[in-house]
């Protein structure tokens, strides 16, 4: 079971590790990221539920990975049995409340998400905050990035950027 929980920390990190953009935009860049370097998980509590094949963090749940950082009050692993598994035992990891996800220059937040680890899509809910450097800020209360096409939206109700001009002079 503990070998199970330490493979959920290389998906919790292949959830942060998708590309999010909007308007030709890149806002999370991961692709220098390693993520075979060690995780550690901090949570208050850790509950797993065999019977119905989830692990469940809570409280202050910090996820550091490198220079990647995760942060939530709750992480919730859903996994199938061994048997069941084909490639990737965990199929879904569902974050709530004050998610946030940081880069040492990119963050991204969010109130929930859910990431579909068989279908390589995550998607963050209410107050969606992506932040990259100084240079930009997008607001919305919807976020989808899909891992596998790099394609990301920010959605639900109006949207509003932020974007501050190149000040270089350069192209």
């Amino acid at each position: 079971m503990i070998a199970r929980l330490l493979q959920t920390g290389a998906l919790v990190l292949a959830m942060l590790a998708g590309p999010a953009s909007a308007q030709a935009q890149q806002f999370i860049d991961t692709s220098k990221h390693d993520s075979s370097q060690p995780l550690e998980i901090t949570a208050d509590a850790l509950e797993v539920d065999q019977e119905n094949q989830s692990a469940t963090f809570t409280g202050a749940v910090d996820v550091i990975q490198g220079d990647m950082r995760l942060t939530s009050d709750k992480l919730v692993v859903h996994y199938r049995d061994k048997e069941a598994a084909e490639q990737n035992a965990i199929y879904r990891i569902d974050v709530e409340g004050n998610v946030r996800f940081a880069t040492p220059t990119e963050t991204a937040q969010g109130d929930s998400g859910v990431y579909d680890v068989d279908g390589g899509v995550i998607h963050m809910v209410g107050n969606v905050v992506l932040t990259s450097g100084q240079e930009a800020v997008i607001r919305g209360n919807e976020l989808t990035m899909d891992l596998n096409s790099g394609q990301s939206e920010v959605s639900g109700g109006r949207v509003k950027g932020y974007f501050v001009p190149d000040q270089s002079g350069g192209t």
